[in-house]
């Protein structure tokens, strides 16, 4: 957060989690990362946006609910009893800019990226990882 422009955080915190996904995943023998966006729904899931995430997955990324709307989702939650989970309080970010980029071209968040240790910060990540029980 400190090395990087603020109204680019959500972007770069989205490519860095793909790739410790992508790590994670490729560990657990996995094929694909599968996400939630919705597109539109937030600035990080912008066309755009979403488009200069991808490339720093090192697993292809599905999207089955890229075309629903909000209410749509919940919908599908509460019928397959996920909802109430997906309202409980959580820690929520704390980085989210008051102007987030909605249109951060890959360009400029690759140049951001070039002041980070990129490796190390998935290293730490896949390290600092302990597994949950199930519900």
């Amino acid at each position: 957060m400190e090395k990087c422009r603020p109204n680019l955080h959500c972007v770069l915190c989205r490519r860095m989690m793909l790739r410790v996904a992508g790590e994670l995943g490729k560990r657990q023998g996995a094929f694909a990362i599968v996400t939630g966006e919705s597109l539109g729904q937030v600035a990080s899931q912008t066309l755009t946006n979403i488009a200069t995430e991808f490339p720093a997955a090192p697993l292809p990324v599905l999207r089955p609910l890229i075309g629903l709307d909000k209410q749509e989702i919940v919908e599908m939650a509460k019928r397959i009893g996920t909802y109430e989970i997906s309202i409980q309080p959580g820690n929520c970010c704390t980085a989210v800019p008051e102007r987030p980029a909605t249109k951060a071209g890959i360009g400029f968040v690759e140049a951001e990226e070039r002041g980070l240790d990129i490796q190390a910060m998935v290293i730490a990540s896949l390290d600092g990882m302990q597994e949950l029980p199930v519900l």
